[in-house]
């Protein structure tokens, strides 16, 4: 997929986008970074077809989109299942498979509160799920993600992590937002960078791939705060090792805060392996 001279202007505004040139890959993750306002959101919504480019082209979309949009609409009166069997309907499955493919997403994805719970009732954390479950109900060709693990809890991040990595292993092209640059350094093979409207696009180097420090936590005896921002501030992913304890890879740089942080938050520390350099992990298929 690409973009030509890509430009974005609402009325009676200066250009929010200017001349933007874009290739998107299969197999390839892409990461958008820049500072608020600076017309990465919108960028993701032309390059997915939901808003129109004010000038240029774009080239080659392909049929099957996954769109993890910024904002997800929370006034929905349809359960999580419901909502997901129609999305996939409208995407050409039929009822069964749809049906099938969303629960094992929100299984997957660990949603609280419910498949059968109206989206209205969900919390945040939960609709984010929905959401980015919403854009696999059909695997995607391309998949856009605008800072999808904004709310997700510890086990979640790491599932996203994974999901995006299977995308693009089966050959589709993958493009999110993130303002965290430890997990951009991980995540993507390339960096657009977006200022003043403009983008330019950067590989990332294996060889400057971050450390990453591996801890392993005990969550608290109590109920407490969950592993999440600013806990999660330098974390690339976090998961579940199935036997009641918490396995969180973090940035080296950011080992000594992040634990003097769940210290405080009452999380226990069992153990903390050296660090050594993170590449983005291959994984088996989405189907």
């Amino acid at each position: 997929m690409r973009l030509r001279g890509v430009g974005k202007r609402y009325s009676g505004g200066r250009p929010v986008l200017r001349g933007v040139d874009l290739d998107l890959v299969p197999g390839e993750v892409l990461a958008v970074t820049g500072g608020n306002g600076s017309g990465k959101s919108t960028l993701l919504r032309i390059v997915v077809g939901a808003t129109r480019p004010s000038s240029g082209r774009v080239l080659d979309r392909p049929r099957q989109v996954g769109y993890v949009p910024e904002r997800f609409p929370s006034d929905e009166r349809l359960t999580a299942r419901s909502y997901l069997a129609h999305m996939g309907r409208l995407r050409g499955l039929g009822t069964a498979e749809a049906v099938e493919r969303g629960s094992g997403l929100l299984d997957r994805l660990a949603l609280v509160g419910g498949a059968d719970t109206p989206l209205r009732g969900l919390s945040k954390g939960n609709l984010q799920k929905v959401a980015v479950a919403q854009a696999l109900v059909v695997p995607p060709a391309l998949l856009a993600l605008d800072e999808p693990w904004s709310g997700l809890d510890h086990a979640a991040h790491g599932v996203l992590g994974e999901v995006i990595a299977e995308v693009a292993a089966e050959g589709g092209a993958v493009v999110f937002t993130d303002h965290r640059e430890s997990v951009v350094a991980i995540t993507a093979d390339r960096v657009c960078q977006v200022r003043e409207g403009r983008a330019s696009v950067v590989d990332v180097d294996p060889a400057d791939r971050v450390a990453v420090t591996r801890v392993v936590l005990r969550p608290p005896r109590l109920p407490g705060p969950p592993l999440a921002d600013p806990l999660l501030h330098g974390v690339f992913d976090a998961r579940d090792d199935g036997g009641g304890l918490v396995v969180v890879r973090v940035a080296g740089e950011h080992s000594d805060g992040f634990l003097l942080a769940a210290l405080r938050q009452g999380w226990s520390v069992v153990r903390v392996d050296e660090a050594a350099r993170a590449h983005r992990p291959e994984h088996g298929g989405l189907r």
